[in-house]
């Protein structure tokens, strides 16, 4: 028995609700990895010493949270995670997934001059020739690569951000708590695509597997263009939400 679990019954905290707790952060730190199967209800039981109705109930508050699955005479088993991010918000992926207690991190592929060209040019309103930095990240989250994203920047910005640790830091926050950058709205476009040989190496998924790829345009607060990203989002491990509603006619 771990010393996590030696302190249970010291908290104010209901019982179920701490188990549920230190599992699900076994599950996104990787010690129980996804379709891997959990510890058996009798093994809970004997670990956290509680009653089997305490364990049930945890297990139970992860089941609906979609992190684990069961399979009738079985037993429990950990679901591969399909994370979400909420596109009524203008967040960068670590800060959204951070917020949700999933560890992600970023290994950059490259970061590299060169001229805006007919398609990045006009979107961040420079002259086709003019220079501007291209930052490829590969995003990781609870330890699987997620997203391809491909960012382009005016040139000053990206000098400085290829200074910065764009391994553990979003790209949004840096603009604004570093650099002072008021983040105000952004353009979007989603759709799906199927990935090709270098995509799909990156990604860890097969040639031709789906892929969600979202184009996006943020400006600052008073509607100067900043950042133009193409993001290439694993298509089985992660989704877009949006709550719309109804007006009045």
């Amino acid at each position: 028995m771990s010393k996590t679990d030696n302190v249970l019954a010291l908290s104010p905290t209901p019982l179920y609700s701490q188990i549920r707790e230190i599992l699900r952060q076994r599950i996104f730190d990787g010690t129980y990895q996804p379709h891997q199967q959990m510890p058996s209800e009798s093994e809970l039981i004997k670990a956290f010493s509680v009653s089997r109705i305490t364990v049930r109930q945890a297990l139970g508050d992860l089941q609906r949270a979609g992190l684990v699955f069961k399979i009738h005479g079985k037993g429990t088993y950990v679901s591969k995670p399909k994370a979400f991010q909420n596109i009524g918000q203008l967040q960068g992926f670590g800060e959204a997934m951070s917020r949700m207690g999933y560890e992600t991190f970023s290994q950059v592929v490259s970061i590299k001059t060169l001229a805006a060209g007919k398609t990045v040019g006009p979107k961040l309103k420079v002259k086709e020739r003019e220079q501007i930095t291209e930052l490829r990240r590969l995003r990781y989250l609870n330890r699987e690569p997620i997203s391809l994203d491909v960012t382009y920047v005016p040139k000053a910005i990206g000098d400085r951000l290829a200074k910065e640790d764009l391994a553990h830091r979003d790209i949004f926050l840096i603009l604004e708590n570093e650099y002072g950058l008021s983040l105000g709205q952004a353009e979007m476009q989603i759709e799906a695509m199927l990935a090709d040989e270098s995509l799909a190496r990156l990604l860890k998924i097969e040639e031709g597997a789906p892929v969600l790829r979202i184009e996006r345009l943020t400006f600052t607060s008073d509607g100067q263009p900043l950042d133009y990203e193409h993001l290439y989002y694993r298509g089985d491990a992660f989704q877009y939400r949006l709550r719309i509603e109804r007006g009045h006619i």
